[in-house]
């Protein structure tokens, strides 16, 4: 499989590009995380999340198998990263194409796949999963993202062309945050807790993940004309990796509280003021698992599913 890659997005969220262009995420991307950029999976009840490894292993076993695809199955991760979970697949026996908006990300990856012998099964592309038109409808197998979708400005058409690129009978795995919705809120709850909430999504560039209140997902994926869908509650399987983000960020927040900074720091900020609304349930972790139905090639001249 051809590695190729495209100047720039088609549609440039330069606010994306430039979360993950910040010196906190790509320093703690790399040295908290590895370079991985999602939670890890930890058996109900854990409360130490050492070691760390391991357990970022764990969640990309269970989305491998909430996928259930034979080796030799084409995928498509949209927003890949640095291609960790891609080429991670890929020594599994699956075949992976990856897109991602930030450039360096693409070039990580490349750089990795090659020295990884990986380069006849996964390839990349700085792409955007809102427009993916390099992809022919109907021609994979599955579809996934790990911690990306919240990412999108457009979550239905997102999944308008998951929809249309998956083979019928295709499966979609997300996994992704969901939060109670306003009226849900307990009266009791810290007002500095909500604006912290308001301000990670704005500075962690996710409008998609402002919306995502509990279930909100799952009727997405019907209305798009999924079915099978299945929502599985993961919260309680990533708190220890929140309580270590709560543990390494609590004094450089307390600092940059003090002088009003968090909007620079977004990643400390969600780490602290994060594990603080898990523990209450504003706020938790899931993954949904989407079929496309069989005998389904329903798609438009434009690609869009008719209505």
């Amino acid at each position: 499989m051809t590695t190729t890659q495209e100047d720039q997005p088609l549609i440039p969220y330069r606010s994306v590009q430039n979360y993950f262009a910040t010196w906190e995420s790509r320093a703690g991307y790399k040295l908290v995380l590895g370079g991985t950029r999602h939670h890890g999976y930890y058996k109900a009840g854990t409360r130490m999340p050492f070691p760390i490894n391991p357990a970022l292993r764990r969640m990309e076993d269970h989305l491998y198998n909430t996928l259930d695809l034979p080796k030799g199955s084409e995928v498509l991760d949209a927003g890949c990263g640095v291609g960790h979970v891609a080429m991670y697949f890929a020594r599994k026996g699956l075949r992976v194409r990856g897109i991602d908006l930030v450039e360096n990300h693409i070039l990580w990856a490349e750089r990795d796949i090659k020295a990884q012998g990986l380069d006849s099964q996964v390839s990349v592309r700085v792409g955007d999963y809102h427009h993916l038109d390099h992809i022919s409808d109907t021609s994979l197998d599955g579809v996934f993202t790990m911690e990306t979708f919240v990412h999108a400005n457009d979550g239905r058409k997102v999944l308008n062309e998951f929809f249309r690129v998956l083979k019928p009978g295709g499966t979609l795995a997300l996994y992704e945050y969901w939060h109670v919705s306003d009226q849900e809120i307990p009266s009791d709850v810290p007002k500095h807790i909500l604006e912290s909430a308001k301000r990670v999504n704005k500075y962690g560039a996710m409008p998609t993940g402002e919306l995502l209140t509990k279930g909100v997902l799952r009727n997405w994926l019907k209305e798009q004309g999924f079915v099978d869908v299945e929502e599985t509650d993961l919260s309680e399987n990533i708190a220890p990796m929140s309580f270590f983000f709560y543990l390494l960020g609590y004094i450089p927040f307390l600092i940059i509280s003090f002088f009003g900074l968090q909007q620079y720091f977004v990643n400390t900020e969600a780490g602290v003021q994060g594990y603080r609304g898990l523990k209450r349930g504003l706020w938790g972790y899931a993954s949904y698992k989407a079929k496309k139905p069989l005998g389904d090639t329903n798609t438009s001249d434009t690609g869009l599913r008719r209505r």
